[in-house]
């Protein structure tokens, strides 16, 4: 892995393009949790791309290569986010629905439900940890925050999870 992201720093294409595609899936994972369309999430993979191979040579730590990419994959989307938001979405609640045949649908609705009552920055700690994986330490790292403070968020995020969570289960 090391010796490929050297390769790809030093011009090889198709070292570069080896790379991505290992972590492309999980790109698009994390933009469509953000971008909540297979278009712009689709966007936000084509632009990662785009600017990892450009600032290749900036990464300073080839074994922290899927955390650099994760980081510009956060920032891309919220930078889409940031642009779309004077598009009036017609039907949103049909988005929500895109790639989730395969689970259940009102569990996955609700959950989508609930994380968008979270900030950005809660929101991006809480994907991080349950749907990528990642550790503390990492998740500090790409949202360029200290540990204690993602930590706090996360906490605080799942806080105000279980409450939205009881004030649903109450209404119903």
């Amino acid at each position: 892995m090391d010796r490929l992201v050297k390769k790809a720093q030093k011009g090889n294409d198709k070292a570069f393009l080896k790379l991505f595609k290992q972590y492309e899936e999980d790109i698009y994972r994390m933009a469509y949790v953000y971008v909540k369309n297979e278009n712009d999430a689709l966007d936000v993979v084509q632009e990662v791309a785009y600017r990892a191979f450009k600032n290749i040579e900036t990464l300073k730590n080839p074994a922290y290569f899927k955390t650099w990419l994760i980081k510009i994959a956060i920032t891309t989307a919220l930078n889409i986010l940031k642009k779309n938001k004077k598009v009036v979405q017609l039907k949103p609640e049909y988005e929500e629905m895109i790639g989730l045949e395969d689970r259940d649908t009102l569990l996955s609705i609700t959950l989508h439900e609930l994380l968008e009552k979270l900030s950005e920055e809660e929101k991006s700690v809480v994907t991080l940890r349950f749907y990528e994986g990642y550790s503390f330490k990492e998740i500090a790292e790409i949202v360029e925050i200290p540990l204690g403070t993602a930590k706090t968020i996360l906490y605080r995020a799942l806080g105000k999870l279980r409450k939205h969570m009881r004030e649903a289960d109450t209404c119903e």
